[in-house]
């Protein structure tokens, strides 16, 4: 189906254009007024209120239902006029509103460098104009629309006769430009059309009586002087000069250059910067993700700078800010601006999203441009700004994964880890004012993470410190009781607990608790949680529910699967969830359910290593634990979690709770000693439970 609103309205139906009558005067203005804004909800008090001139009373409602029932037996297509929460309104495809397809042919025209198809495009455009839009239709609230299209197509037509000046055709356009001036008086612009057109054409007289009509009528009419622009020309006329027509097509396909300054003293890198190198050849669109300040905005910067050479029709950039204080921008305001960019008037925007985005695929079909989206929050804000060409490479970084770019839009995905160490260690040796012995960089790098946001942070307070010693900073970052107040800026640009908390805050709720109860968890380095563990931790019923929510940390970098159904933080991510999880009220509940689990999974283990020595916990059961079906996947996981039960007993012994204390050391001081499998850990149990005046055991006698 297509609709026409320039001129009188008419509806066709089919591929053979078989022309659908509206019949009836309040059916036609409930359409125009639909189709004015297409794909967009109209309240029903205001269509009631403009089709019949007054405040909507009771029978308003029935009298509009009525009248949307009707126009809808006449389309044929009933689901075409829909009626939701936003009111009513009319889905419209691209390419079936004619006012749609007259814009994108001009923003075609306006990008477009060569006259002659300028020329084309724009008549094409114009032969779809057959009079007044939406003609004898007198509606106050269309005013605004028809004032709009009506002036875009003035435009249009002085772009027009510039154009086929540029191709010498000055003889032939001297009739319609003259018919132009007689329609438009006020336009100064068509009278310097004409004139040039005279003057090209051996006729100085008529163009110089052209302006003085021009003139005439100015002072008349608005008591002004021409504008500086027929002044001039009509200076030049009188001195014989050459004259030139400035292509509308120069003025309005600039070559945008907006990429933020390169990064000062980037390091490393080299793996995804071949990696973004090979994706821009083979790809249209890729996308850098990872956690937060792991430096992907830095990386795609670098790397658009090294490769903006290859772009040559300029760099679009935009920061969607889908992660940070301010709300995320909205994918209408991106269009907005980009459409600047590439020359469009601000008046000539389309207000619907659909159409900016379609706008925008025209301006940039067949150029050569990069396009870097900046912090996108979800695929949904990413898709508008996409282009139709492939001679565009479009590069997104973001925080989530953005799975939905790689499994509908064919995205590359380039996952950002955080620094290599020696790469973490050249980017500190590159800003310290001293360089440290490589023990102590190790130690530093390893205590910020490798995060380049905190490598940076860490360099600068270092370097303004009293001291301008790394030691200092060390000492400092060994209390924990200071957390990540170390890494405070007072930006929340560059503060990590602040990065940090933009990527919590977009959670849902449930992953977002689950995230607050990982502060609970062991988090040394190299200590990787499994998901029963975790489980336990929610309280959850089984794993299922567990993996979920894991899923969706994962996908937002807040949390790494090392290995199957294993997980880890980095150290910072799990300073921050941990000053979360200080702040939950069941505080005890969570520990007790976490302790139980470790207890009754060891008792578990314990039972088929030696089954002589099971006991009962006293401590709550998990509702799910895993499988260990034998004595081989009892040791294996006793191997596993050798490191966090040590770390539980020390948490254990510094809160005093001598009865965990005591549970544990007669459940796995047996298996630590027996055959000397780790004698040491084995003393340093003994040792706590001393400490917190747990229960002694025997000697083993072996496991």
């Amino acid at each position: 189906m297509r609709f026409e609103v320039l001129g009188p309205m008419r509806v066709w139906r089919g591929t053979e254009r078989v022309e659908v009558p509206v019949p009836g005067l309040l059916r036609q203005r409930l359409l125009a007024l639909l189709l004015a804004n297409a794909n967009t909800g109209v309240s029903a008090e205001v269509l009631s209120t403009a089709l019949w001139g007054a405040e909507p009373d009771k029978r308003s409602g029935g009298k509009l239902h009525l009248l949307v029932h009707r126009l809808r037996k006449t389309l044929e297509e009933p689901g075409r006029l829909i009626s939701d929460e936003r009111g009513y309104w009319m889905h419209v495809e691209p390419d079936e509103l004619d006012v749609e397809r007259f814009e994108t042919i001009l923003d075609l025209a306006e990008s477009t460098p060569d006259p002659q198809r300028r020329v084309e495009l724009l008549r094409r455009a114009h032969r779809l104009w057959r009079g007044a839009p939406y003609q004898d239709l007198d509606l106050g609230e269309l005013a605004g629309e028809v004032h709009r299209i009506s002036e875009r197509r003035l435009v249009a037509l002085e772009q027009l006769h510039a154009a086929e000046l540029e191709c010498g055709r000055h003889a032939l356009i001297i009739a319609e430009l003259t018919e132009l001036v007689r329609a438009n008086p006020l336009r100064e612009r068509f009278h310097a059309l004409l004139m040039t057109a005279l003057y090209r054409a051996g006729r100085q007289a008529d163009a110089l009586a052209v302006y003085r009509g021009a003139r005439s009528t100015l002072i008349e009419e608005l008591g002004l002087e021409p504008g500086p622009a027929l002044r001039e020309l009509e200076a030049r006329i009188l001195a014989g000069e050459h004259d030139e027509v400035e292509s509308p097509a120069a003025r309005a396909t600039p070559r945008p250059a907006q990429l933020p300054h390169d990064p000062p003293g980037f390091v490393g890198r080299e793996a995804e910067l071949a990696e973004l190198d090979r994706a821009s050849e083979s790809v249209p669109l890729a996308v850098l993700t990872g956690t937060a300040g792991v430096g992907k905005t830095a990386l795609a910067t670098h790397w658009s700078h090294g490769a903006r050479e290859r772009f040559p029709d300029g760099q679009l950039h935009v920061d969607l800010r889908g992660y940070g204080p301010d709300h995320p921008l909205p994918t209408r305001d991106a269009l907005a601006g980009f459409l600047r960019s590439l020359g469009v008037p601000g008046d000539a925007i389309p207000a619907e999203e659909f159409e900016r985005a379609a706008r925008l695929r025209t301006l940039l079909d067949q150029r050569r441009m990069l396009i870097v989206l900046d912090n996108a929050a979800a695929p949904e804000q990413v898709r508008p700004l996409l282009p139709g060409t492939p001679s565009c490479f479009v590069l997104v970084t973001s925080r989530d994964a953005l799975t939905g770019l790689s499994a509908r839009d064919g995205a590359h995905r380039v996952v950002v880890e955080r620094l290599r160490l020696a790469e973490a260690k050249a980017l500190l040796a590159d800003r310290l004012p001293a360089v440290p012995d490589d023990a102590t960089l190790d130690r530093l790098a390893e205590r910020c993470a490798r995060l380049p946001l905190a490598l940076r942070v860490a360099a600068e307070r270092i370097r303004h410190g009293h001291s301008g010693e790394v030691t200092g900073l060390l000492d400092e970052l060994a209390g924990r009781a200071r957390g990540l107040d170390v890494f405070d800026t007072g930006d929340d640009q560059t503060s990590p607990r602040a990065v940090f908390s933009w990527s919590y805050r977009h959670l849902p709720p449930d992953a977002a608790r689950l995230f607050r109860l990982y502060g609970f968890t062991c988090r040394h380095a190299g200590h990787r949680v499994g998901v029963f563990a975790i489980t336990a931790l929610l309280g959850a019923d089984d794993v299922r529910t567990t993996r979920r929510l894991l899923d969706v940390l994962v996908r937002a970098h807040l949390i790494t699967e090392v290995a199957s159904g294993r997980f880890e933080m980095h150290p910072l991510l799990g300073e921050y969830a941990a000053e979360l999880a200080a702040q939950e009220r069941d505080h005890a509940a969570i520990v007790s359910r976490l302790l139980g689990f470790y207890l009754h999974t060891a008792n578990l283990a314990m039972s088929l290593v030696d089954p002589e020595r099971t006991r009962d916990p006293d401590a709550p059961e998990p509702a799910a634990m895993p499988a260990l079906v034998n004595r081989e996947a009892a040791l294996n996981w006793l191997e596993t979690e050798r490191s966090n039960l040590m770390c539980l007993a020390e948490s254990a012994a510094q809160a005093g709770m001598s009865g965990f204390i005591s549970a544990l050391f007669g459940l796995i001081h047996d298996y630590l000693v027996g055959r000397g499998r780790f004698p040491d850990e084995a003393e340093r149990l003994r040792e706590l439970a001393g400490q917190v005046g747990a229960d002694r055991v025997s000697e083993p006698d072996g496991v």
